[in-house]
């Protein structure tokens, strides 16, 4: 309240002045001229009082207006019609102009969801599309191989075409990232049965490039949603692979910041502390990710978001040359 009367004090200083400007005139001049004062002092002592009363009766109307404009802020945003009436023609002619900027937020607000709409169903129909192509380039890169076991480069080709795979799963993700609470399921889950999925997608990947897999049973069970809590692990495990060109990759539960928490850890070529902040930062690639070109600075934070969404938590630990370890916390309350 004290801060509202020093804002009220603050907006009528100059009439305040102004009144008891007038009463300093009518004072000094008869000062001046010998006139007894009497009568005057009486009169501008009841005007003090007809001031102090006026004032915080007009106070008592600026503090209710105040209070209900912080009780109704939120409807007042999406329904103007709550706004109070104005007093003047001042506040008359601002609500028009927040009127108007209402209108205009709301045309460009539509347009954007329109715009969006037609990018996501864009991309949706591109992504069904390439998987034809996609599809017969592996039916005829396994055909090749049985025909001939020599054929050159089937090893970086195999490779290659599945990581245009993950590349296409990853649009599809971030455009259902958008609406992905409306598809959030949550129930109790093993955490082995979710790691394996994510292992048994990438198990070719393990294979053509010699990467040993370090992972025990973790007889854990978790509240999630499975669907992207698999994504996550495998946009975790894809990164691994992705910077890893010898070594192994472990997935184990750890203690953590104090708790309970499963780490995935490579012997790949890490991450600059400097850069360590911001790794989740859309389209933020890093040192190491610009010299490799490999970065697209879209994964991890997809992982941030997603986890965000299903409220658990993702950390990273890492040094060059010395491998990355991230963190899932996946606790949450039932």
């Amino acid at each position: 309240m004290m801060r509202l009367l020093k804002r009220y004090i603050r907006e009528h200083i100059r009439q305040i002045c102004l009144y008891i400007g007038f009463l300093g005139i009518f004072q000094v001049v008869f000062f001046l001229y010998n006139i007894r004062t009497d009568a005057v002092r009486y009169a501008f002592f009841l005007s003090v009082g007809w001031l102090l009363l006026y004032g915080g009766l007009a106070f008592l109307r600026y503090y209710r207006k105040c209070r209900m404009l912080q009780e109704d802020h939120t409807a007042i945003v999406t329904d103007l019609s709550r706004m109070p009436e104005p007093e003047n023609e001042a506040e008359e002619e601002y609500q028009r102009i927040i009127q108007d900027l209402y209108e205009q937020k709301a045309d460009l607000e539509s347009k954007g969801r329109i715009s969006r709409q037609e990018m996501a169903d864009y991309y949706g129909m591109w992504v069904h599309q390439i998987k034809t192509p996609i599809a017969a380039l592996r039916v005829i890169l396994q055909s090749a191989g049985e025909e001939n076991a020599e054929l050159p480069y089937a090893k970086t080709m195999k490779m290659e075409l599945f990581k245009i795979e993950q590349y296409v799963e990853m649009v599809l993700s971030y455009l259902r990232m958008e609406e992905m609470s409306s598809d959030l399921a949550f129930e109790e889950y093993q955490l082995d049965d979710i790691v394996r999925q994510a292992v048994r997608k990438y198990s070719q990947m393990f294979i053509l490039k010699r990467i040993r897999l370090d992972f025990q049973p973790l007889q854990h069970a978790v509240l999630t949603d499975e669907k992207w809590l698999v994504f996550v692990v495998e946009q975790i495990l894809s990164n691994a692979l992705k910077y890893t060109k010898e070594g192994s990759i472990s997935i184990y539960l750890t203690t953590y910041r104090e708790k309970l928490m499963l780490a995935i850890r490579d012997t790949g070529i890490g991450i600059s502390r400097e850069d360590l902040p911001r790794v989740f930062e859309k389209g933020f690639t890093g040192y190491n990710g610009r010299a490799d070109k490999k970065s697209t600075g879209i994964g991890l934070y997809l992982c941030k978001k997603i986890m965000d969404k299903l409220r658990h938590g993702i950390y990273i630990e890492s040094e060059v040359d010395q491998g990355t370890t991230v963190y899932l916390y996946l606790e949450r309350e039932k």
